[in-house]
């Protein structure tokens, strides 16, 4: 059953644009991540940090006051504050007034010496955290997927190619590895992005902190602990020395980077290697494709903060908020996509030996031309004559893959002509494709345990737990 209020909302909803990331993709934790209620429920957070920091300091705040805005953190009038919006033209100050309507007794010290920016950037640098915190679990899971694929096949023989054209033989395990080390670079990156964000802290309109100096009676020492208290408060270890009116939007350029990279990736790893090599079944080449579709978008929105970190002059201009309201929120959106999407793909990759073993029999023949000239020397024959025999019948083989569409028959051309007939015995053996694969295996087994196992350890008891959202 559904009343005519839910009915009519669908039916409103039908009439509006909807990011196909949130309606259609992306996890109902990332989707929270970048979410009003997320994002207006830590403005009030920070508003409570800023408050404790400055009564621990002492200003002349209650802890009366302190309990009235926690009682209140989460139940945010919606409507009130869009009201408020729409008097004043300014986010923060709408909701410090609807804030301060269910907080009467705090109102007069919520947001005190503070500039939009100490809840805005603030807030947007946890959520970067915590977009980050959603992801590397997600990545590792591929990763740890891939690995176990790639020990499995470790030692399975698959044509390789060289510039798309079939060349020596390796593994289906050594290709997954080619995939795994961009996967491990890429979460390397992203942990690297996450450990470097620091907070913007308490700097005030033009990131000099004279508002808070000021409130302090020209305590720099206060000023400092001011700023190290609400960092701490925020769970990060440290905050930026210095900022202007924002942090650095070259932190946002940092972040999407290592993002777009791993969209690179993904890329080149989804859909046209998997097709070649015939390891996906027909849902998990649509899912495929979706992963190359949205990689590309990843990999675009790096332009954005590329050209938003370029043009923020002085202490900051004003035309960085509207577009990193889209490019931060989409590229986490679509990596998580992208992400849950690939682990999908990873856990049902099926391998058809006898498909793989179709393909070297056409082309190992003529890979194999060397070691039968070697046989025959070592049987007595000319190693010159033996070459020229080989090259015609080589050139007589392909004329029948090339132009008549039919299988290399090198191998029979060679049993039929009376000159091979000393090695002829040899000849199961010479063409057997485990002896073309190299080190393949061995390097497959060094790769897992000294650089991808050990990788994953610190995401293990992350990689199957359940994230918990406070809705």
């Amino acid at each position: 059953y559904i009343d005519r209020g839910e009915r009519g909302g669908r039916e409103r909803a039908l009439h509006s644009y909807r990011s196909p990331l949130v309606s259609r993709y992306a996890s109902k934790e990332m989707a929270y991540n970048f979410s009003d209620r997320k994002k207006f429920t830590t403005w009030r957070k920070l508003w409570i940090y800023l408050a404790k920091a400055e009564k621990s300091l002492g200003l002349p705040i209650t802890e009366a006051q302190i309990q009235e805005m926690e009682s209140h953190q989460k139940d945010i009038d919606f409507a009130m504050a869009a009201e408020e919006e729409r008097k004043l033209r300014h986010d923060v100050m709408a909701h410090v007034h609807t804030f301060a309507h269910c907080c009467p007794t705090a109102a007069p010290i919520i947001h005190l010496g503070a500039t939009s920016c100490y809840v805005g950037d603030n807030t947007d640098l946890i959520v970067l955290r915590d977009g980050f915190d959603i992801l590397l679990p997600k990545l590792a899971r591929v990763i740890d997927r891939l690995a176990n694929f790639a020990e499995t096949y470790a030692d399975l023989p698959t044509l390789g190619f060289t510039h798309y054209q079939p060349a020596q033989l390796t593994t289906v395990g050594k290709r997954a590895c080619l995939w795994l080390q961009d996967l491990t670079m890429d979460i390397r990156n992203l942990q690297r992005a996450r450990d470097d964000l620091r907070f913007r802290g308490v700097k005030g309109t033009t990131g000099t902190q004279a508002s808070f100096l000021q409130l302090f009676q020209g305590d720099h020492d206060k000023v400092e602990e001011l700023d190290r208290l609400v960092t701490e408060m925020a769970s990060f270890q440290k905050s930026y020395l210095v900022t202007g009116q924002t942090y650095s939007r070259k932190v946002d350029v940092d972040c999407l980077s290592s993002l777009a990279s791993l969209g690179a990736t993904v890329h080149k790893v989804s859909c046209r290697s998997w097709r070649h090599i015939e390891m996906l079944n027909t849902c998990q080449r649509h899912s495929a494709n979706r992963c190359c579709s949205l990689a590309r978008h990843l990999v675009a929105l790096i332009a954005d903060p590329l050209q938003t970190a370029s043009v923020q002059w002085l202490e900051r201009t004003l035309d960085d908020s509207a577009n990193r309201r889209i490019s931060l929120a989409e590229s986490f959106l679509t990596a998580d996509i992208i992400l849950s999407t690939l682990q999908n793909i990873s856990e049902g990759l099926v391998v058809y030996p006898k498909v793989i073993e179709r393909h070297i029999r056409q082309e190992l023949p003529f890979m194999a031309t060397e070691n039968i000239i070697m046989a025959v020397v070592k049987a007595g024959g000319n190693r010159q004559d033996c070459h020229e025999k080989i090259r015609v019948l080589s050139q007589e083989a392909a004329a029948v893959v090339k132009q008549e569409g039919g299988d290399n028959d090198l191998l029979a051309r060679v049993q039929k002509d009376p000159y091979f007939a000393p090695i002829l015995g040899q000849l199961d053996a010479i063409l057997e494709p485990k002896t073309f694969i190299g080190r393949a295996p061995q390097q497959v087994a060094r790769f897992l345990s000294e650089e991808v196992r050990p990788l994953l350890e610190p995401y293990r008891s992350k990689m199957d737990v359940k994230i918990e959202l406070e809705l």
